[in-house]
């Protein structure tokens, strides 16, 4: 059996790391949500230290590979349910539920096209694109800044807003990269790639 490298220990870390996060965010001790943005803005520092070791010391790996985005989108999916279930039911607390499923379906919309894509051999069609990172990476911050302010007096509570904003900011990215992903898949989705098309004939 092929042992287990570096970079997908780490990103088993930042898995093992989310349970922990939301069991801090909801204890009742002084200081939990600095302490609980600490623990995700630590598995924030693993997601991007996972694919540099792996890329710097060639150590890639098929099940790291398969992992890392499994990591990625079950860190942010857990922290954007723990928001809203925390949230005001105000328009800010509506704007913030429909801004998290436009994240989560957008996650499980691409993974299932790069999951098709695979099956009929053009995965690299939708690899994962600069625009991608950057809206991971703007999901990231944001959501740092709403665990660390979502306390409810006024000092934090400006600062909350403007987490929420930069939420925003990467609800649109995710739209705008979602896009792209299937602006490059449409030609197979459509049925208008050559190369799948003979495939397909082949298989007729």
């Amino acid at each position: 059996m092929r042992r287990i490298n570096l970079p997908t220990w780490l990103t088993l870390f930042r898995v093992a790391l989310l349970p922990v996060m939301v069991l801090v965010f909801y204890l009742p001790f002084k200081g939990h949500n600095l302490t609980a943005a600490v623990v995700f803005a630590l598995a924030g520092v693993t997601d991007w230290l996972d694919g540099y070791l792996a890329r710097r010391l060639n150590m890639t790996s098929k099940f790291g590979a398969f992992l890392d985005p499994v990591a990625d989108k079950l860190m942010v999916a857990v922290t954007l349910f723990m928001l809203v279930a925390d949230h005001r039911g105000d328009w800010s607390g509506i704007v913030m539920a429909i801004t998290s499923a436009i994240i989560v379906g957008r996650e499980i919309s691409i993974s299932a096209l790069r999951e098709w894509m695979a099956e009929i051999g053009m995965r690299a069609t939708v690899r994962v694109a600069f625009l991608g990172k950057l809206k991971t990476g703007m999901q990231i911050f944001a959501l740092i800044v709403l665990i660390l302010q979502h306390e409810k007096d006024a000092e934090a509570l400006r600062l909350y807003h403007i987490g929420e904003g930069l939420l925003v900011i990467a609800g649109i990215l995710t739209i705008w990269s979602g896009l792209y992903y299937l602006r490059a898949a449409w030609p197979a989705l459509h049925g208008d790639d050559p190369v799948l098309t003979a495939q397909q004939d082949r298989n007729a």
